[in-house]
């Protein structure tokens, strides 16, 4: 009864503080963003490599990180070297700032771009008490609660973690079928149908992948940039928090115009590395709606 009870106090504790900060998407996520998801045929393009919020980024991505960037389109598979890439304060009013890492691409023919980039792991130890702050802070919820349940509230912990983003672009008015290509990384949202044949109002529906199966009951955020909404405790609140179905398929409501993310941290305890205690995937998918 006694063991109840701590871990009931626990999650109470750990739930007041979840409802005030977690629905904020913050420092550390990534996300793949241009100034227009709508590019014109033929033309030379760039997209940030965003590392913290979609609104700054805190860091350039190093380029020994990227085990794979793609662009895809009509034409088949591009892997844009190197080369293509800069660390640009693109993001920054202070022009000493140098912390996004952008790659410029060449589109082709209309249709319907996907770009995606996969990074190596990186292995991270973190006192008890950051690595709650950072479950709660990125929404991680399910392992707040399985923690409080094994007892393991009070435990420091080391994480293995990578990201895998990806990017819908329209280029022209026609559409192809590149939304639908599977890169095959680590953990992958898999739109079901395009976002440019949607409009506001209409509903996204994706499938979260994880070693190209599907996952079920995966918690999901949603946002996009017109939407301003705030808690009682006026923090920022994503317009979209779900949960994937018992075939991995997550519903998105396309409530605003302007450019959208989803997001998802799929973490699990992990007994394959004598020194990890868990491992995490991140996923994003972008887009943008008219």
């Amino acid at each position: 009864m006694k063991t109840g009870r701590r871990i009931a106090a626990t999650l109470a504790a750990l739930a007041v503080l979840t409802v005030v900060i977690v629905t904020a998407a913050r420092a550390h996520t990534m996300f793949l963003k241009l100034d227009s998801f709508f590019l014109e045929p033929n033309s030379t393009a760039t997209v940030a490599l965003i590392n913290g919020d979609f609104d700054k980024s805190e860091n350039a991505i190093a380029r020994d990180r990227m085990l794979d960037v793609s662009v895809v389109g009509p034409g088949g598979v591009v892997h844009p070297p190197q080369s293509a890439w800069r660390d640009s304060a693109v993001f920054h009013w202070s022009p000493d700032s140098v912390d996004t890492a952008v790659l410029t691409f060449q589109t082709g023919d209309p249709g319907t771009y996907l770009i995606g980039v996969s990074t190596a792991a990186r292995v991270i130890t973190m006192s008890a008490e950051d690595f709650n702050e950072y479950l709660v802070h990125d929404g991680i919820t399910d392992l707040i609660e399985q923690r409080a349940k094994a007892g393991k509230t009070n435990d420091e912990a080391t994480e293995r973690y990578s990201k895998h983003v990806k990017a819908l672009v329209q280029v022209g008015d026609a559409r192809s079928d590149e939304w639908a290509h599977e890169l095959g990384y680590p953990v992958e949202f898999m739109p079901l149908s395009n976002p440019y044949e949607l409009g506001r109002g209409d509903e996204l529906r994706l499938r979260f992948l994880r070693a190209g199966r599907p996952v079920a009951n995966q918690l999901v955020y949603a946002n996009h940039e017109d939407h301003h909404g705030h808690d009682a405790a006026g923090e920022h609140v994503e317009a979209v928090t779900t949960r994937t179905n018992a075939d991995g398929v997550a519903t998105i409501p396309l409530s605003g115009t302007g450019r959208w993310y989803v997001r998802t941290i799929h973490m699990v305890e992990t007994t394959s590395e004598a020194d990890v205690d868990y491992e995490s995937n991140w996923a994003t998918l972008t887009f943008q709606v008219r």
